[in-house]
């Protein structure tokens, strides 16, 4: 790394954590002065490394500090204002896009939210795919029903949660049958996704989205796909997005490897993803060999 560049990532990490540590989010001049480079500059390259800007951050780190409060059993009251929050409307107005729920359901556990889920064997194990009322909450692999019922309530506990039976929720079958479908194990055409109703930051859906035009049969690395969305050092925030995907096969951060093409893990288990992306390729490579 020549010295420029250190010297930009040296205060580009200041920028860094003196947002983190700011009450109030520091307006970009003021930003820009503290740490040296010009406002327009900082924000370009503050938004390549870190995927946000640096408001954006501020308000991620806020939102971060209010959930831990919240998870704490602190009154959502005094755990807003702890958090650096005005105004409670303000955290109101990105409570479905952070938490999926509001503050006071997200504190409480889910408790408000009615989940209706189902479960079926796959060619990789057990397959659980749970729904709100507003879309696909939660699709994951395991293997047998109780560890993934257990799953669904450690991430929903105070919710109400329904087990349904295969063909009583249109949601539930759609997303079954699009996967069977993926995974070759039915001729049906896929049919639609159903809405998604998953709390994610707009960066994380960014980088799902983008994981959805990954080819099947196909794989990148962390850096790749960093590069392609214009953040060429933000290997690790992509690794942090396709962490908290909580879509399995939906959202395929299974075709995402390390940089020297091996691996690395998998949410649902890394003998899932070398199978599943093996399953791919042959499915991928069958046509070309009928052809040839």
């Amino acid at each position: 790394m020549n010295t420029r560049n250190a010297q930009t990532d040296a205060a580009l990490e200041r920028a860094r954590a003196l947002v983190e540590h700011a009450d109030e989010a520091p307006s970009l001049t003021e930003l820009a002065q503290a740490v040296s480079l010009s406002p327009t500059y900082l924000q370009r390259a503050f938004r390549r490394r870190y995927g946000v800007s640096p408001a954006e951050y501020h308000r991620a780190r806020r939102f971060d500090q209010l959930k831990a409060s919240l998870r704490d059993g602190a009154k959502v009251t005094d755990a807003v204002y702890d958090a650096g929050f005005g105004s409670g409307s303000r955290v109101y107005e990105h409570s479905d896009r952070l938490f999926g729920m509001t503050p006071a359901s997200y504190r409480a556990g889910g408790a408000g939210a009615d989940i209706r889920y189902t479960t079926t064997r796959t060619p990789l194990g057990q397959l659980l795919v749970a729904t709100t009322t507003r879309g696909i909450c939660s699709v994951t692999l395991g293997n047998d029903d109780r560890e993934l019922e257990q799953r669904l309530a450690s991430e929903f506990p105070q919710a109400t949660r329904e087990r349904v039976d295969a063909g009583r929720e249109e949601w539930l079958d759609a997303v079954i049958a699009r996967i069977a479908s993926e995974l070759g194990w039915s001729e049906a055409a896929a049919p639609a996704l159903p809405p998604i109703d998953v709390a994610a930051t707009a960066f994380q859906w960014r980088v799902w989205e983008a994981l959805t035009r990954i080819p099947e049969g196909s794989t990148k690395s962390y850096g790749e796909l960093a590069r392609e969305l214009g953040l060429p050092r933000g290997a690790r925030a992509i690794g942090n997005a396709c962490g908290n995907n909580r879509l399995a096969l939906i959202v395929p951060c299974h075709r995402i490897v390390r940089e020297d093409g091996s691996l690395g893990g998998w949410r649902w288990g890394v003998e899932r993803k070398r199978d599943l992306l093996a399953r791919e390729r042959r499915r991928h490579d069958t046509p070309q060999r009928k052809a040839g």
